[in-house]
């Protein structure tokens, strides 16, 4: 892949999220003037640290999978990952929770994996090899022909590897059809179902291509930092400075500045203009690409956005030894939940998610989630906030879960849209519950506008932080002329 920018200078870029970070130190490394501008006063975007009193908190990615995608970008500068982060694999990694008391885990070992099948879904305990070997199959298709590349244009879709790829990754199957196929427990199917939550979608909708998902947690691994994930974030910045990139917080950018069809710079909410070759934007393509460069593609203003979700941080004095550290407490129609959600409403019966990590040695940090409905068009949520949080609890408490607050946080789709400019407090963007819009991402090169380029979870290759820090590099190595090849 040989970039066209080979010869770019200065580089500016919109946002301080793993995609953007991961880009700066890959640049400046190599010699790239680059300048960071974040508007919040962290790093890491959405992957953003929360103190309470005693209690910590991680509120972005709980889940962390391909770490190796991580070592990449430290260890391209000559740092040892282990210097600054500890990956921590867990053996067991999510308890799943049914109304019945019926609980089923998942695991990365195999052995275990068939011995709880057996007990619950025979016919699953048999095919669990196949299915295992199906999802690696649609993991390296998704490696080889998907992460790598950048689609800068429609001829990029035109080859005929990619179409051989297209058509072998189950792009006309959803993806709770392909878990039937395996399995004939509805605890099951549900547990895996729960995968197209990870990039904001339906699993009744969701192609089957996200299938792939279930290689990494169920073959390569969960994992979490020590010390908490922002730390990855942390890290990334470090480097940056370190290789020579200038990076600035509660600096907000008010618009890209673009001359005859190519951009110049950026002007700063406090009216300084900043020069550059290349602005990379990492933000959400949805809502700063309208509001930040004119002209700009009205097409995005089409897309359906992801679901959103209504956190609570709640820190307790109480140690729940009997949580898993991902637990996910179901709904009893999964498949209504869906429907709720999709046309705009919030579930009475929610699937709520209760990460419980190691980090509090007195008491208990739990993040609670509940999948959510992005925003009206006109910005509204459709929920009281106060009620629905009551709700949860009370939902908590039918499953034995008798949380007592000792200190809480409500994080809401509002704040989301505020604090991270979500397009309608949406995590992730466009949704994937059409093939066009899980095949045909937003492209990391704006095609309007030369030198503009978009890196994060609303373009390709997706959300979750591994795919995010892939764009950023993606973006970098095509900017520098250089081939990206990460260690899969």
């Amino acid at each position: 892949m040989e970039g066209e920018d080979v010869h770019v200078k200065k580089v500016v870029i919109i946002g301080g999220g793993l995609g953007g970070l991961s880009a700066a130190v890959t640049l400046a490394q190599r010699g790239v003037d680059v300048q960071l501008f974040e508007k919040n006063s962290h790093f890491g975007g959405k992957l953003m640290p929360v103190q309470l009193g005693d209690y910590y908190f991680d509120f972005g990615p709980n889940t962390i999978t391909m770490p190796f995608v991580f070592r990449h970008v430290i260890e391209q500068t000559g740092a040892r990952t282990e210097d600054y982060i500890t990956f921590r694999k867990l053996s067991v990694h999510t308890k799943n929770v049914y109304e019945d008391k019926t609980t089923f885990f998942l695991s990365s070992d195999r052995d275990y994996m068939k011995e709880q099948l057996a007990a619950i879904d025979r016919v699953g305990a048999l095919r669990y090899d196949d299915f295992l070997r199906e999802v690696e199959r649609l993991y390296r298709l998704a490696k080889t022909y998907f992460f790598p590349r950048m689609f800068r244009s429609f001829v990029d879709y035109m080859s005929p590897s990619l179409a051989f790829a297209l058509l072998n990754a189950r792009p006309f199957e959803t993806l709770h059809h392909f878990f039937q196929r395996y399995f004939t427990n509805e605890h099951v199917i549900q547990a895996y179902d729960r995968y197209a939550t990870y990039i904001g979608s339906s699993p009744y909708m969701a192609p089957a291509t996200f299938a792939m998902i279930a290689y990494l947690e169920m073959v390569d691994g969960v994992y979490y930092v020590e010390g908490g994930n922002a730390r990855i974030a942390d890290t990334f910045a470090m480097l940056a400075k370190r290789a020579g990139a200038t990076l600035h917080t509660n600096r907000a950018v008010k618009r890209v500045i673009v001359h005859n069809g190519a951009v110049k710079g950026v002007e700063l909410e406090d009216g300084e203009k900043v020069e550059a070759d290349v602005v990379i934007m990492n933000a959400d393509l949805l809502q700063a690409y309208r509001e930040l460069v004119d002209p700009h593609d009205r097409s995005y203003e089409r897309a359906e956005p992801s679901i959103s979700a209504f956190v609570m941080l709640v820190g307790t004095k109480e140690k729940w030894d009997d949580l898993a550290h991902h637990n996910v407490f179901f709904s009893p129609n999964y498949k209504q939940e869906f429907e709720h959600i999709l046309a705009g409403r919030y579930s009475e019966h929610p699937t709520i998610y209760v990460c419980a990590p190691p980090f509090t040695k007195e008491g208990s940090s739990l993040f609670v989630l509940v999948n959510a409905p992005p925003l009206t068009k006109d910005g509204r949520m459709q929920v009281d906030e106060q009620a629905y949080k009551q709700l949860v609890y009370e939902r908590l408490r039918s499953y034995g879960l008798n949380v007592v607050p000792d200190v809480e946080r409500v994080i809401t789709p509002l704040h989301i849209a505020e604090q991270f400019g979500a397009y309608r407090g949406a995590l992730y963007g466009v949704a994937s519950n059409r093939r066009r819009d899980t095949f045909l991402r937003p492209s990391n090169a704006c095609k309007e506008v030369k030198g503009l380029y978009f890196v994060g979870g609303t373009t390709h290759p997706g959300g979750g932080s591994p795919m995010v820090v892939i764009s950023g590099q993606n973006v970098a190595y095509y900017l520098l002329g250089v081939k990206l090849s990460l260690p899969f």
